[in-house]
Formats: C-alpha cells, structure tokens, sequence
C-alpha cells in the first residue's frame, strides 16, 4: 500500500517562513554589521589586537558550543517556544552591546548574544523541516532560509553603513531589537509548534561535555595562532579532545544519544557537514579583512563599503535561491563541486588587489566567493535536514551550524591572525615611541590613529601600514583559495554516484 502524499504547506506556513526569516536576517545582519563598524569600535573603546578578534569571534565560539546542546532542547521542549525565549534573550544582549563602555563588556555582551543565539539556529531549520512536509516545497522553503541569510549580510554593510553615517556604532546592535520584538509578537499565530512526540530523557552529562569539547580547543586554536603555541594551550587543547573523546564514546553508548553519530556513516552527510567546516573557515578570514581594506586603505566611508560589498552578499542570496533546482537537476556532488569552484576563483582573485586601487577587483572577488558559498552551503543545509527523522530536525540541523559556527570563528583566528602576523612583521616602526608602536601594531586603525598625531612622518606610517595590511589580506586570500579547492576535491572523491547508493536509507534516533 502506497504511503499517502505529504500535505502541502498553505498560508499559514508561508507566513511562518517568512517570520523564521526574520529571525535568520537578524543574525546575519548581526554578523556583517559588526565588520564594518570594526574601525569605530576601535576609536571609541581602544580594544588590543586581541579584544578586536574576541569581539569579533567570541560570538561563535559560544554559539558553536551550544547548538547541539540548543537543538536539543527545542526538540523536547519545542522548537517554536525556544525560538521565542531566545528571540526575546537576544534583543537584550544586543542592548547590552549597543552601549558598551569598555571591550570587556562588549565582549561580555557578545557572549549572552551567543548563548541566545544558540537557541535560534536550529529552532528555525528544525521548523521548516516539521512545518514543510512536501519535499519540493521544503527545498524551496530552504532555499528561502537560505536566501534571507544571504540578504541579511547584503543588508548588513549597507544599513551599517548608514547608521555609522548617522549615530554611533552601538545602533549597529539596536536594530535587532525591533526585529526581536515582532518575531515574540507574532509567532504564535503563524508558526505551528513542533516537537519530538517521544523525547528522551535529556543528558546533561552529554549536554556539558559537548561544550567542554569545542571552546576550549577552538580557544586553544586562537590563542595559539595570536601568540604562538605555549604548554598551557596545548593543556587546554588536550582538554578540550579528551572531552570530545568522552562525547563520542558516551553518544555510541546511550540508546538515545543527543547527538546521533551513526548519521556519518552516511557519505552525503558527512560531507555535508565537511563542506559547511571548511567553507565558512575559508570565507571568514577574508570577510575579516574586508571592512577594514575598502575603508581604512582604500578611503572609502562606510556607506560605500557597506555597497562595495552589496554585490557578493546579493550574489549569496541569488545562490541560495538557486540551490534547490541545481541540486534536483545535478546531484549533491555537482551542486557542490561547482559553486566550491566558483568561490575559489573569486578567493584567487583577491591576491590582486593594492593599496592604490582594487575596489573593482575586490567586487568581483567577493562577488564570485558569495554566489559559490551561497549555494553550497544551502544545498548542505537541505541535505542535513533531509536525512534525519523530523522529530529530530533541530539536532541535526545544530550539528551542521555547528560545523558552520565552528569555521567561522576558526577562520577569522587562523586566517585573521595570520594576516594580522604578516602586518605587524611588514609595519615599519621606526621612530616610534614603544606606546606608539604598540598600538600601530595592535590594527591599522591604530596606526591611522597614531598617524594623526605624527605630523611629517604621518604618511611614511600609513604607506607602511596599507601596504603591510594589504599584504596580510593577500595570504588570507591564498589560504581561502586553496582551502575551497581542498573542499572541492573531498565533495568530489566523497560523493562518488556508487558511494552513494550504497546507503540511501535516511537515518534517525535510535530505539532501545
């Protein structure tokens, strides 16, 4: 007897899409927003070289340990209530953050934003998988999500750009406070609650050790790339994989595990989840260094960085939306291997541009890295939450942004730091004093700031400190350039047509 057809999603469904995209707008604009308002957080509250990357990456360093956590929850407790308590928890934080006196609190703020964060992820993908149960409306529906991720980082540079034309850099934080506001107000009318019918027993221990297992090795991997390997980092980092170890064993263990490992076995996700790692790894380290190039070397003023950068975002969300019939008409392995391809070119491209122009090439670097990674990682996505049970949509997805909060915060300490060890190696500093050297090597805006100051020596500090940053922003592009043909190569050689239909059977929870 055949099963019956899914039903199709009405109205109601798709007016609680777009609520969820709210949701994904608002942590994407957070994202990219902050790139460009970099340079005025360092005026204002004088963060260290160090502070700058923790205000940066701390973010996805808290929300990476906690998404398998979060997605857990929501699918006991309900994913539509978890996305309203960290909705309403995020809007706070980014209060908090907006007026910042000082980088530890901002960084502190940062950190609740993540721990909210945490919670909004996997509660939206986790509901488009529940509430979307024909298959080809759930592709576009992700391609949607997908979409609004790519507009929300379109968005981000330009409406910073705006506000930091306008008012001070905390309104960069404010504008998620509406957003929050309406997501609180209206989900319950139009997103149907979704949770797993026959929860099991949550596992704290598994819960803590999830956590103990990635932020001290992804700190270890920061600190280590700032200021050089020493016997503590690499005790914190063993810590660190003696947790994972300890995870790994205990979800192979239990009978219902909070994070299903048996779903590797299967070659497309695992892939999936590869490609996700070491794709946004890639990206981030050249977002890092984007903001900074267009306004602090090439001049331009925040409104027109944010639109130099409006063209690779834009091209992320025409990717996104084109992912669905790409993957139905080509297959995993085509729908990857070729936007991977893409990115890396446009990553390639980036070892080109100067510090007496690029602005163009620059444009069409990014453009080319954001129509690839746009819709490589959609289609992942897809794949994610199409080989797990719905009743346990969130963990899966969480396990995939994971993977994705995982490279980005990794990316910006290895590449970020990298390129930032090859500026302060080319600044020349001579005829300096020690507190003036200090801070031209924390970033370039310190350096622009201690230029100020020098008079006649002003332009020899500048032209040194372009022409160092452009130098750093050219090995984090060579890096990403081959990061993405390595990811290429392992999308190819992973998901071979006979790997494939060896295992087509989705996987899901465990019995006992």
């Amino acid at each position: 007897m055949n099963d019956p057809a899914p039903s199709r999603a009405g109205t109601r469904e798709w007016l609680g899409l777009a609520l969820l995209c709210l949701a994904v707008l608002l942590i994407a604009v957070d994202s990219t927003v902050l790139d460009i308002a970099l340079p005025f957080i360092s005026e204002s509250l004088r963060p260290s070289g160090t502070q700058l990357l923790w205000i940066v990456d701390v973010y996805s360093f808290v929300i990476s340990g906690l998404l398998v956590t979060m997605g857990s929850v929501g699918d006991r407790i309900g994913r539509r209530r978890l996305l309203m308590m960290g909705a309403a928890g995020f809007g706070l934080a980014s209060v908090l953050a907006a007026f910042s006196t000082d980088p530890l609190v901002l960084i502190g703020a940062r950190i609740l934003q993540g721990v909210t964060g945490a919670t909004l992820m996997p509660s939206t993908l986790g509901l488009i998988r529940s509430n979307f149960q024909d298959a080809r409306q759930r592709g576009t529906a992700i391609g949607v999500w997908g979409a609004m991720w790519g507009g929300g980082s379109a968005a981000g540079p330009v409406l910073g750009g705006w506000l930091l034309e306008h008012f001070w850099w905390g309104s960069v934080f404010l504008i998620n406070v509406p957003i929050m506001i309406v997501l609180v107000a209206l989900a319950p009318k139009v997103i149907r609650e979704s949770r797993d019918p026959n929860p099991a027993r949550f596992d704290l221990i598994s819960a803590g050790l999830s956590m103990a297992a990635v932020i001290p090795v992804v700190f270890a991997i920061k600190e280590a790339a700032v200021h050089g390997i020493s016997w503590p980092l690499v005790v914190v980092a063993v810590v660190g994989v003696l947790a994972g170890w300890a995870f790994v064993r205990r979800q192979n263990s239990s009978p219902d595990p909070l994070l299903d490992l048996q779903l590797f076995h299967r070659p497309v996700f695992a892939t999936a989840i590869a490609t996700n790692l070491l794709s946004v790894l890639a990206l981030a380290g050249v977002l890092f260094f984007g903001a900074q190039y267009l306004q602090l070397v090439l001049g331009f003023s925040p409104l027109p960085a944010g639109l130099l950068m409006l063209p690779g975002t834009l091209a992320s969300m025409i990717g996104s939306l084109l992912s669905a019939p790409l993957a139905r008409r080509w297959g995993p392995r085509l729908a990857l291997a070729v936007p991977l391809t893409v990115a890396g070119v446009g990553a390639a491209m980036l070892i080109a541009v100067g510090t007496g122009g690029g602005a163009v090439v620059y444009l069409v670097g990014f453009m080319l890295m954001g129509l690839g990674t746009g819709t490589a990682l959609t289609v992942t996505s897809s794949v994610v939450v199409e080989a797990v049970n719905p009743a346990r949509a969130a963990s899966a997805s969480a396990l995939s942004e994971t993977a994705m909060e995982f490279g980005a915060a990794t990316g910006v300490a290895l590449l970020g730091s990298a390129g930032m060890a090859v500026y302060r190696h080319g600044l020349e500093t001579s005829g300096l004093s020690g507190a003036q050297a200090q801070t031209a090597q924390a970033s370039i805006g310190g350096a622009a700031e201690v230029a100020r100051v020098l008079g006649a020596r002003a332009d020899q500090l500048l032209g040194s400190a372009h022409q160092a940053f452009v130098d750093g922003l050219h090995l984090a592009a060579a890096l990403t350039a081959i990061l993405l043909l390595v990811t290429t190569v392992l999308v190819w050689a992973t998901l071979h047509p006979r790997r494939l239909h060896s295992d087509e059977t989705p996987a899901g929870p465990r019995k006992t």
